[in-house]
């Protein structure tokens, strides 16, 4: 189970950490990530990062802006926001899969419940 946290309302060019408690297995061993959705459009990638940390994988509309890590003592994820934008507004979902490493959604078998994030101008 998946449970994401952090989000709110911001400011553009303010910042959120958004945090991911991955309980009920063990995800040290998982590939993990982040997904974003605003209603009305498709979902995205946003980052991930590999089971030991060493390999992180951004994309291109988030990078410099946002940090992905992982505390695998605690079986958390987080997802450091900052610069943020009006256009970064979307629900945002943390995922996890045992085997795959990348930008595709349906590939991750885990998904948490998501946290809204909303940046005004």
């Amino acid at each position: 189970q998946l449970q994401a946290s952090g989000g709110g309302l911001v400011q553009a060019g303010g910042s959120l950490r958004l945090s991911c408690a991955a309980s009920g297995r063990t995800f040290s061993n998982h590939f993990m990530g982040w997904f974003r959705q605003d209603p009305g459009k498709e979902r995205e990638f946003v980052a991930a990062i590999s089971w030991n940390a060493i390999t992180t994988t951004y994309e291109d509309f988030v990078k410099g802006r946002f940090t992905i890590s992982r505390d695998n003592a605690e079986n958390m994820v987080y997802l450091q926001m900052n610069s943020l934008k009006p256009e970064d507004t979307a629900v945002y979902y943390c995922v996890a899969d045992p085997r795959y490493y990348g930008k595709i959604d349906y590939e991750y078998d885990y998904w948490g419940q998501g946290t809204q994030v909303t940046v005004s101008s």
